[in-house]
């Protein structure tokens, strides 16, 4: 098993994030996502992997991936559809640098779940930046 870790653009809270799928799932079962690289290690992210999702700089939300399809874009280029369980689950609030594209997330790497009643998927705003200013790069 591999984890995926991946900047949601736009994004500035796991409530956006929730939006957003609730939005595809008016003509989709599941929320997926789609990107132009399709992972090779497909399997092992669907044999109990998980999307870790960086919003402003922060990874708040992890969501299990059920499937990793390849497709083909609209122009009839070679790309990848990931689709998710719909639980959006909170994890420890970890700092991530910006990058391109998606990253493997090893499971010993990976932010811990909170347990539930410990927090919620959302940090504020002022604690989001104070977080990020005290980021050692």
């Amino acid at each position: 098993m591999i984890h995926m870790v991946k900047l949601c653009v736009g994004a500035d809270d796991a409530a956006d994030i929730e939006r957003w799928q609730q939005r595809l799932m008016q003509s989709s079962p599941l929320p997926y996502h789609h990107t132009r690289m399709v992972p090779k290690r497909a399997g092992e992210l669907s044999d109990g992997g998980s999307m870790y999702w960086v919003t402003k700089g922060i990874i708040l939300v992890r969501q299990r991936i059920l499937s990793v399809q390849e497709i083909a874009d609209r122009g009839g280029r070679k790309a990848c559809e990931l689709v998710f369980d719909p639980e959006l689950v909170a994890v420890e609030p970890t700092p991530k640098r910006a990058f391109q594209g998606w990253r493997y997330l090893k499971p010993e790497d990976a932010p811990k779940d909170l347990k539930a009643g410990s927090g919620t998927i959302e940090m504020p705003a002022n604690l989001r930046a104070e977080l990020r200013e005290a980021m050692v790069w």
